[in-house]
């Protein structure tokens, strides 16, 4: 493998997307074959989404357009939070898997936030899902 680094690759919420796709991947492969395909393509489709739209933005020209490829991550992200609650309750997910899952998400979200905020020059905030303004 090279020792080439993208850009992308340095970014913490990429890294993070590609763990959480890794890991939720690696649950539907023990999924029973033809059960659930429609579903199970889906989570694969949006689990792989977040990183892939993290590196597409990172190799944009304009700010602008990295902000709106990180907005479709984070759109994609949610499509997993959702999944994942479908798949919990139909007890193809274990409580702690799911919760691992939702954990991970949580995380990746909060990333992506703080990175189109970072990137916007906000001094804006999310704590527990709520935006604060500083000094709040």
């Amino acid at each position: 493998m090279s020792d080439y680094v993208f850009p992308f690759e340095k970014l913490q919420v990429w890294q993070l997307s590609v763990d959480l796709a890794e890991f939720v991947l690696d649950l539907l492969d023990n999924f029973p074959k033809n059960r659930h395909l429609r579903l199970v393509g889906q989570m694969e489709a949006a689990v792989t989404s977040p990183a892939q739209n993290t590196a597409e933005g990172k190799g944009r020209q304009y700010k602008k357009e990295f902000i709106q490829f990180l907005h479709i991550a984070q759109g994609s992200l949610y499509e997993v939070v959702t999944l994942n609650e479908i798949f919990r309750r139909k007890k193809l997910f274990s409580d702690e898997e799911s919760t691992e899952i939702r954990k991970r998400c949580e995380q990746i979200d909060r990333k992506l936030n703080g990175l189109i905020n970072s990137l916007r020059g906000n001094k804006r905030k999310y704590s527990a899902g709520k935006l604060k303004e500083r000094g709040d």
